[in-house]
């Protein structure tokens, strides 16, 4: 996401300054979520649902105007599907929902579906980035969450059954993805 924001500086600003602003609202939103997730087990539809609008609108204009400004395609090739500007990020979206909706028909216990509703701000997110961050935040979501439940295991806090919030592992992978991937 760094070098995604120092190519569009140089060659769309305000392309910069609309995925800053979206990256700033996921960060606030992240916060918000992680603290009443762990306090609660809730995903309040009063944050996710308009992460949906602030997420898409940003992230959708900032391809738009990366892909019409001739950046290079390094900067806005994650965010062009079938040379459509910004569609990745609505697919990125759209594949995140259903991939968690699937998990929650398999079985409704292990996921709530705040987590799923929650799945599709984090593809928006990750779509405009490109597919191998879709696939590396869902990885790492899965990998910190298995890891955390492990511990719960080995420190005899918890049992097979007991419930976790998932949501807080959704996010952090999604941020390790945005992070530490090259865009």
């Amino acid at each position: 996401m760094i070098r995604r924001l120092s190519d569009l500086w140089t060659d769309s600003p305000l392309g910069f300054w609309l995925v800053a602003a979206a990256c700033l609202y996921f960060m606030v939103m992240a916060v918000r979520l992680t603290v009443i997730d762990i306090r609660s087990h809730l995903l309040p539809n009063r944050i996710v649902f308009p992460s949906y609008a602030v997420a898409g609108v940003l992230l959708l204009a900032a391809a738009l105007l990366a892909y019409f400004a001739d950046a290079p395609t390094e900067g806005a090739s994650g965010a062009v599907l079938f040379g459509v500007p910004g569609l990745s990020v609505i697919a990125g979206g759209a594949v995140l929902w259903l991939f968690y909706f699937v998990l929650r028909l398999v079985h409704p216990p292990g996921m709530g579906f705040g987590d799923v509703k929650l799945a599709g701000v984090l593809g928006l997110y990750l779509g405009y980035l490109g597919w191998s961050h879709i696939f590396a935040g869902t990885f790492a979501a899965f990998l910190l969450g298995g890891l955390w439940s492990l511990g719960i295991l080995v420190a005899r806090r918890g049992t097979l059954r007991s419930a976790i919030p998932f949501g807080p592992f959704m996010l952090a992978g999604a941020a390790a993805a945005m992070l530490i991937l090259p865009a």
